[in-house]
């Protein structure tokens, strides 16, 4: 498969993934959006890391941090979701202020 068929299905993802953050009012989607970004950077460093086999496995192991980053992010983000919701019974990001001064 060539790499430019991985490319376009990543950067597909990638706008997809823009699309769902800039449109979304809902928190859960904006963090599936992000969600999204984020594995389609993976599969360009994967893509890239077995287009150049003979430099090593930097690509692999930069997708492995990005995947546990990623993990990590869900956990913070669904328990602020979590918590926003039990003081204000709705998610929509346009009517948050809580994060303000």
């Amino acid at each position: 498969m060539p790499l430019s068929y991985v490319l376009v299905l990543a950067a597909l993802l990638f706008s997809i993934g823009v699309y769902g953050v800039l449109a979304r009012q809902h928190a859960v989607l904006v963090l599936l959006s992000i969600e999204l970004m984020l594995n389609a950077v993976n599969i360009n460093l994967i893509a890239f890391s077995a287009w150049l086999q003979d430099t090593g496995v930097p690509g692999q192991v930069f997708a492995l941090f990005i995947i546990a980053v990623a993990a990590a992010e869900v956990g913070v983000g669904l328990a602020l979701v979590i918590l926003i919701y039990r003081n204000r019974r709705n998610v929509d990001v346009e009517g948050l202020s809580l994060m303000k001064w």
